[in-house]
């Protein structure tokens, strides 16, 4: 197990620090302070549009993608179809896909799930972007963002980019 994670933790890193200019890699922009490949994952428990708490550590033994998001965001409403694309195509019972939302309105949260057609969980603190606890501990400052957690509870992968999520899930499955 130890030579698989390892396996894997190399190929997080290489997907993560892919040589390329600022202009091509948007996470040379973006992604600078998010959590780095092969530490554990910070654990959260946040509610669910419906009030019911979920955490991190409750997925343990999963593959996780969280996909960092707002309804008011253009870029992650840009993104929103692949991402769900990419839930329908990845999600097992070894993957799952929780969506961490940066939202401070409910209805316009629960509005966004609708039209896009999100199925996966969804989280979040109700508070303003930069004033979350999420936000702090995952290193989020540009959204959208994903982090991919391996079933250990270790980062795998940091990115703004769904495609470099897609192309990790590829060489998982």
């Amino acid at each position: 197990m130890k030579t698989v994670l390892a396996v894997l933790l190399l190929a997080g890193f290489a997907i993560h620090t892919k040589a390329q200019t600022a202009d091509d890699d948007l996470d040379a922009k973006y992604a600078t302070n998010l959590v780095q490949p092969g530490i554990v994952a910070p654990d959260f428990t946040m509610n669910t549009p419906d009030g019911k708490p979920l955490s991190l550590s409750s997925l343990k033994g999963k593959t996780v993608v969280l996909d960092f998001w707002a309804s008011w965001c253009p870029d992650c409403r840009k993104d929103a179809p692949e991402v769900v694309r990419l839930y329908n195509e990845y999600h097992s019972d070894k993957v799952e896909f929780v969506g961490v939302s940066m939202d401070t309105n409910v209805e316009a949260w629960q509005k966004a799930i609708k039209q896009y057609g999100i199925s996966y969980p969804q989280v979040s603190e109700l508070k303003k972007f930069k004033e979350t606890d999420i936000s702090k501990a995952y290193g989020v400052q540009w959204i959208p963002s994903m982090v991919v957690v391996s079933p250990e509870g270790k980062i795998l992968l940091s990115t703004v980019q769904y495609q470099k999520v897609e192309k990790l899930l590829k060489e998982l499955k």
